[in-house]
């Protein structure tokens, strides 16, 4: 039984499954036939399309799954940088650190990351004859002070539109730093209950009036219940022998994919993604998770770059070249995200003054 609750390579294993989850995601939901998702509303047609597919063993069934379930390397995500501050922040640093040198430090930290790619995607969709041409003085100042997740309509303001995460990060590490920081884990729990509470109180669908519920889950409230149980699992957390994780495993599955048909069900969904997630990591030792381990060593990189890409590549899908264009997508994009960290090194590093 592994000692770590989360060794170096399990963490950069969960960062590669979810960046995978993620780049595939935001490649095959543009994609007309596929499947959409539940990302931020919920509608009940979208799980039974899903399950008709997967009855009749549609020939596009990977492009299903990942259009529907891949968006969920997010709540990944975010349970790992929950876990990580507590770590870096209430075990490995004595002194408290202060307010402000830590937001601008994890604000600094994020631009760094997001800058060269917000320029790159800009240019490819200036050049491109059907690109994103809504790039206002207001929209772009937004997006690098990482408040535009706050305006009006997100799904078409925010473009790349997967640079929402960056906004979303901010508010986490803000609400981490002001309300949860070496706080008692009541107050963490408490506030899971009630962002989760909130959610529920809106219709949930955008035909029945679910615009409220889709703009709040752009913000710190809908990414709370994955980035507590970071916080909790690093405080509190127990290594678990293998035939109960191999158990939390089946569970996780089974409540993913049976609660993603009933929306309040569907508003806990990420917990049991990263219950799922951490389950499995623990089963497989750690030689063995390699590849996952390299993409996760490169998973910043393909956060920013693979939306430029898609920009470009996925018309072969369009034309009919589904798979081709898929495979062509993914190799382009880790090209690009090892140009993007060769290129990244010649960015300074923020600096945290505690």
């Amino acid at each position: 039984m592994k000692k770590e609750l989360l060794s170096m390579a399990e963490s950069k294993a969960l960062r590669g499954i979810a960046i995978l989850g993620i780049i595939l995601h935001n490649y095959c939901h543009f994609l007309g036939f596929a499947v959409k998702e539940n990302e931020y509303t919920f509608t009940a047609s979208k799980p039974r399309q899903l399950l008709e597919r997967m009855l009749t063993l549609d020939d596009n069934l990977f492009i299903h799954v990942m259009s529907f379930f891949g968006h969920y390397g997010v709540p990944v995500f975010l349970f790992i940088s929950g876990f990580g501050l507590v770590y870096k922040y209430e075990r490995s640093t004595p002194t408290r650190v202060r307010a402000l040198p830590f937001i601008g430090f994890h604000y600094a930290k994020l631009l760094r990351l997001m800058f060269l790619g917000y320029i790159g995607f800009a240019v490819v969709s200036y050049l491109h004859p059907h690109g994103y041409h809504g790039y206002t003085v207001g929209r772009v100042i937004a997006q690098l002070l990482m408040y535009i997740n706050l305006m009006p309509d997100p799904d078409h303001i925010i473009k790349p539109g997967p640079y929402w995460y960056f906004g979303l990060m901010l508010q986490l590490y803000i609400v981490y730093r002001l309300v949860l920081y070496r706080r008692s884990s009541a107050v963490t729990l408490a506030l899971i209950v009630l962002c989760t509470a909130v959610q529920a109180f809106f219709p949930p669908s955008v035909d029945e009036g679910g615009e409220i519920l889709n703009r709040i889950r752009y913000n710190f409230i809908g990414g709370m219940l994955p980035f507590g149980a970071g916080i909790l699992y690093a405080r509190h957390g127990r290594n678990l022998p293998l035939p109960i994780n191999l158990t939390i495993v089946v569970v996780s599955a089974f409540i993913v994919f049976i609660g993603s048909f009933y929306f309040w069900s569907w508003l806990f969904v990420p917990l049991f993604i990263v219950t799922g997630a951490v389950a499995t990591m623990k089963l497989i030792p750690d030689k063995a998770l390699a590849p996952c381990v390299w993409f996760g060593a490169i998973s910043s990189a393909l956060f920013v770059m693979h939306p430029i890409t898609r920009e470009i590549i996925i018309k072969m899908s369009y034309r009919g070249y589904i798979y081709t264009g898929l495979i062509t997508y993914i190799v382009a994009s880790i090209l690009l995200a090892w140009l993007f960290k060769l290129m990244f090194r010649y960015i300074p590093k923020p600096k945290l003054k505690i």
